[in-house]
């Protein structure tokens, strides 16, 4: 489930913006095998092994949103934890501007934002996006992660 998405004429919810999405773009599933290896560069440093990370495909279709919805570039893709769901917790993407305390990251040109809070739960996760015949949505693969339901769209920790 992509929980991103505004009622149609309210394009904002909260503090941040949340573009609306196709339906067959809403899937959202959870992996719980480890996040793909990163490069030595990052695997040296112990803040960057841990950091949330995303495809170049992800990113390429966060990009698109983002200009189909003319969200303005100073708004970064906020990742959170939520609790809920069948299996306890679940992933929430949206357009935000950065809090004071957030965690930043960059990764494939497109600007992550998490608070401290949801980060304990997303480190070393990668989000990639997915086609396939049940439709198309973010993935997590996310090595914190213990299980998910039979839906794929929460996780446990």
């Amino acid at each position: 489930m992509f929980h991103p998405v505004a009622p149609k004429g309210d394009a904002t919810s909260g503090s941040g913006y949340r573009p609306s999405i196709a339906s067959s773009e809403s899937a959202m599933s959870t992996e719980t095998a480890p996040a793909p290896a990163q490069d030595a560069a990052a695997e040296a440093t112990p803040e960057m092994s841990a950091a949330l990370t995303m495809t170049e495909v992800a990113a390429s279709k966060v990009n698109e949103i983002r200009e189909a919805e003319a969200i303005e570039a100073h708004y970064a893709l906020r990742v959170k934890v939520l609790g809920g769901g069948c299996a306890g917790f679940q992933y929430d993407l949206y357009f935000d501007e950065q809090a004071a305390d957030d965690m930043e990251f960059e990764s494939a040109g497109v600007k992550l934002i998490a608070d401290q809070m949801s980060y304990m739960y997303l480190m070393g996760t990668n989000i990639d996006y997915v086609e396939g015949l049940q439709g198309a949505g973010f993935k997590f693969n996310n090595p914190m992660s213990t299980g998910s339901c039979g839906c794929g769209s929460s996780f446990s920790v």
